[in-house]
């Protein structure tokens, strides 16, 4: 029973040891050069991080990763013609493309696509 109690004492005493030490090397590296600069984004982090961007980029941004994922809609159905119907797919294709040509011609004459206004 007693050597239960001194290992105890004994761990309890180097939790606390090592608790301590961390305490104090932790509020000697809180000033650190590193902590204190920008972060790999480029933003100041004692900055508001609400900064504004330009909305003309995001929508052009947007407009991109829309085409994108169309392009890697399209790709496969060549693939797929070879097993299918190849009247079915045509009509599939065209009217996937004049959809896509619709909404282009919508951004473009809502002005979505000019840069500068």
């Amino acid at each position: 029973m007693f050597m239960i109690l001194i290992n105890m004492i004994l761990a309890m005493t180097v939790a606390i040891v090592m608790m301590m030490m961390c305490t104090l090397i932790s509020k000697s590296s809180k000033k650190d050069q590193e902590k204190s600069s920008p972060f790999e984004c480029g933003f100041d982090p004692k900055s508001s991080a609400r900064s504004p961007f330009s909305i003309q980029f995001f929508l052009i941004a947007v407009l991109f990763l829309i085409f994108d994922i169309e392009i890697a809609i399209m790709l496969p159905i060549i693939l797929t013609m070879k097993w299918s119907m190849s009247s079915t797919w045509i009509i599939t294709i065209s009217l996937f493309i004049i959809i896509l040509i619709i909404g282009l011609y919508h951004e473009w004459n809502n002005g979505v696509l000019k840069w500068a206004n």
